[in-house]
């Protein structure tokens, strides 16, 4: 568990268990490993010997475990290794590059799955029944526009396969959808050297001090310390008025001198196509930046001028920036007398766009206590189960934090083996 008690995370994992599975494994985020509320730490090195004596000891333990034949690996990645090696471990038969196309039923029950593979199809049966645990619909286009119009599949951080295939393939046989328009929002920018064309999440940027987010139009209208969640809606419902999607982060010369950027190291020198495609926009003064970003400079010289008199008074009038406890989290515990308010006033000036992107899609198939997926009269489709972002998330419309996801799907996965089985444990 984290430090502060509030997230679940994973104990290190030796990837090299897994043998030749070892590389069927999604790369993870932490090339190090690090602990999250180590890692978290790590961008401070230059200005904390606290950040220091945190990446003396990662190192430590990574050439240790190196010379002990281990390859450690963190966070999701490790949960995800950890769940592959206990599957091996009993014996699962594990099959990848397998699509379902189809759930078989008969009599009204649910009795086996359609698959190819290397260009055969071939029909499994499944007696005691079959779990829907795929993911959401982040990557496809076509369902997004049906549910959550006005968003795109390239602002999401997901794996390829968020495809929606098996929701869609339960609703072919009458099962129920709910909350299709939810999603788990996380503002993103999109850098033109990305790999993949990857997205960049860049939530902690906006509650550094020395930036703010503005619309299209140069105005504030949000705390950027909110939760990712709240943002990505703020964004998307900004928009509704005023053209926010993209947003821009507006920073000075010390944010970027002092924090990472959009997953890049702190300090001025950027990768040279940040610049020449107008990724990062750059200006000697504010009203050169407005005009960078096609911004009426008075306008946004008049909100950053007003943002800067909250920071001199120690408190942000409009939203409120830096009253919570999770705003200062986010922010910079080394800035003092808040981690979260600073003013915006060295040049040169610069900017990057955000959007409303996500981690997730929270809405899809209806279940009940024992994770059966419903019909739309409440009826229950028998041998049929879903878990995870499969199903209208049990959380609701609300997403208290990181894992809100992960734990559910676990839990309910379990419950329905523990069903679909006959044990009422």
């Amino acid at each position: 568990m984290s430090e502060p008690g509030r997230t679940v995370v994973s104990e290190l994992f030796d990837s090299k268990l897994l043998g030749a599975w070892r590389d069927k494994l999604r790369p993870g985020f932490l090339p190090l490993p690090a602990y999250l509320e180590e890692a978290m730490q790590l961008p401070d090195m230059k200005r904390s010997w606290s950040a220091r004596g945190t990446l003396l000891r990662i190192i430590g333990r990574t050439l240790a475990s190196r010379l002990r034949g281990k390859q450690l690996i963190t966070a999701g990645h490790a949960l995800q290794g950890q769940l592959l090696h206990a599957a091996l471990q009993a014996g699962v038969e594990v099959r990848t590059e397998a699509a379902v196309t189809a759930l078989q039923t008969q009599d009204g029950r649910v009795a086996g799955v359609t698959l190819t593979g290397n260009g055969e199809e071939e029909t499994i049966a499944a007696d005691l029944g079959v779990l829907i645990n795929a993911g959401g619909f982040s990557r496809n286009q076509a369902m997004r526009d049906r549910y959550i119009p006005g968003t795109q599949n390239a602002w999401t951080k997901t794996a390829e396969g968020d495809t929606g295939e098996m929701i869609e393939a339960a609703q072919a046989i009458g099962a129920a959808v709910a909350q299709m328009e939810e999603r788990v929002g996380n503002p993103m920018a999109l850098p033109p050297d990305a790999q993949d064309g990857e997205p960049a999440v860049v939530h902690g940027d906006l509650a550094k001090p020395h930036a703010i987010v503005v619309d299209q139009a140069g105005e504030r209208y949000m705390s950027e310390t909110d939760s990712y969640v709240n943002i990505s809606r703020k964004i998307l419902e900004r928009n509704k008025s005023t053209a926010a999607t993209p947003s821009w982060l507006v920073f000075d010369s010390r944010f970027l001198n002092t924090y990472p950027l959009a997953g890049n190291m702190r300090g001025a020198r950027k990768p040279q196509v940040w610049f020449d495609s107008n990724y990062l926009r750059r200006g000697e003064t504010l009203a050169e930046l407005a005009r960078a970003c096609d911004i009426d400079e008075r306008v946004l010289e008049a909100t950053v001028a007003r943002f800067n008199g909250f920071v001199a008074a120690g408190r942000d009038e409009d939203f409120g920036r830096g009253d919570h406890v999770y705003h200062n989290w986010l922010g910079d515990a080394l800035h003092t007398p808040s981690p979260t308010l600073g003013s915006i006033e060295e040049g040169p000036f610069y900017a990057i766009a955000v959007y409303p992107g996500d981690v997730s899609t929270f809405g899809g198939l209806v279940s009940d206590e024992h994770a059966r997926v419903l019909r739309e009269d409440g009826s229950v489709i028998e041998g049929l189960y879903a878990t995870g972002t499969s199903t209208a998330s049990v959380m609701g419309r609300g997403c208290p934090g990181a894992g809100a996801s992960i734990g559910p799907s676990l839990t309910f996965a379990y419950v329905a083996a523990r069903h679909a089985t006959g044990d009422p444990a």
